[in-house]
């Protein structure tokens, strides 16, 4: 069984030959599909706002904060701590109700190592009223450092 590529008459196929170009079209067609997001049908409904009861005040809540000194020392509540410490500390602190906040603030020249190791060990503990506080002492830097580059 023979297969004719065009003429035998030796000179050259004037056709572009479409195979090469249409499995790459289906390669991307395939990558489309499975990269795109599958859509979401949500109802927006706008519901009431809760109002809590005017009678019973909010609780109070006790703050204890979590400060890494640009040496890498963790402290809590100004104290030295080591990350067993801290453990420690924030599970006596979840025996509360309700639940102290902890406030989180590492200085900006403390270690990212220091710091990661401090925020597994606060996400293991299960402390859910959890927040970063000193930002905004950040919030000019970079403006700042665009103008000295500019």
């Amino acid at each position: 069984m023979a297969m004719s590529g065009g003429s035998d008459d030796g000179e050259p196929m004037m056709e572009m030959n479409t195979t090469p170009l249409i499995d790459v079209m289906l390669v991307l067609l395939i990558m489309f599909i499975i990269t795109i997001p599958v859509a979401t049908h949500a109802v927006n409904i706008d519901l009431p706002a809760p109002t809590p009861p005017t009678d019973v005040p909010p609780p109070k809540r006790d703050k204890n904060k979590v400060y890494i000194s640009p040496e890498g020392i963790v402290l809590w509540n100004g104290l030295a701590v080591n990350n067993s410490e801290l453990l420690f500390q924030l599970q006596a602190t979840m025996k509360y109700k309700p639940e102290p906040e902890l406030q989180f603030e590492p200085d900006g020249q403390a270690p990212y190592d220091i710091t990661a190791k401090a925020l597994n060990v606060i996400k293991g503990s299960g402390v859910a009223a959890f927040g970063f506080v000193g930002n905004e002492k950040y919030a000019g830097f970079n403006k700042a450092a665009n103008a000295k580059s500019e």
